[in-house]
This record gives C-alpha cells, sequence and structure tokens, in this order.
C-alpha cells in the first residue's frame, strides 16, 4: 500500500456511511477496520455502533466528513441533470435523424408525457421565482 491510510474509513451506504476506524499499529501489522457508528446524511444523525461512546475527535471527522459527502452529491446532483440536457439534445438528433418509425412509436408517448411533466414543474418554479422576486423589489 502506500504511505499512510486515514485514521477513519468511511464504507458509503444509501443514506450515508458506516464508519471504521483503520488500526494498522497491531503486532500482525495487518489493517484492522473497526466500526465505530453509522451516519444518516439525509437526517444528520450519527449513531455509536454498539456501546461505543465516540469521543469529540471522532465526532469532529465524522461531521466533516458528512459536510464533504454532503457537497459531493450536490454536485453530482447537478452534474446529472446537465447531462440530461445533453441527453435531450442527443435525443431530439436521434430522432430527427436516426430512428426508424417502430423505435418512434416505442419511445413517443413516454417522452411526451416526461417533457410535458417537466416543462410543467419548470414554467410553475419560474414563476414563483419571478414572483417572488418581485415581491422582494416591492
Amino acid at each position: 500500500m502506500g504511505a499512510e491510510l486515514p485514521e477513519y474509513y468511511f464504507r458509503v451506504r444509501e443514506n450515508g456511511a458506516a464508519v471504521f476506524r483503520v488500526d494498522t499499529e497491531n503486532r500482525q501489522r495487518r489493517i484492522e477496520m473497526d466500526q465505530i457508528a453509522v451516519v444518516n446524511i439525509r437526517n444528520g444523525e450519527i449513531k455509536p455502533h454498539g456501546d461505543r461512546t465516540l469521543s469529540q475527535g471522532d465526532l469532529a471527522r465524522i461531521k466533516a466528513w458528512m459536510e464533504d459527502r454532503a457537497e459531493v452529491l450536490a454536485h453530482r446532483d447537478i452534474d446529472d441533470i446537465h447531462r440530461a440536457v445533453d441527453y435531450l439534445n442527443l435525443t431530439t438528433q436521434w430522432a430527427q435523424s436516426r430512428a426508424t418509425d417502430d423505435q418512434l412509436e416505442n419511445v413517443t408517448d413516454a417522452l411526451l408525457l416526461a417533457m410535458h411533466d417537466l416543462r410543467s414543474v419548470l414554467v410553475r418554479k419560474k414563476a414563483d421565482r419571478l414572483i417572488s422576486a418581485s415581491n422582494d423589489r416591492s
């Protein structure tokens, strides 16, 4: 392995992570990972594993990881949306230039409904922002 291992390892789960303390200072010089907590990003909950008591250092490192993870997930969300815009453009080009009648028949209704739903939400949210901005200026 490389240089020094981190003191903590976070095994990412659906809503957070299982937190392990990494130990290489043992007689066998093996890597041991001792689970110390489970964290939930959505509600900010940190649950010690078993009957453990987390130190202030443990809590500080876990909270820092949670903040970093929230930033990563937020960045991924917006990146996914930018990709969706690209996919819509690629889909338009495909429909215009390469799609067969059978392929179009297979996807047209689903695409139209999804685009109608998205358009409705975007128009409503845009109107809400314009109204809010107008009220803020008043």
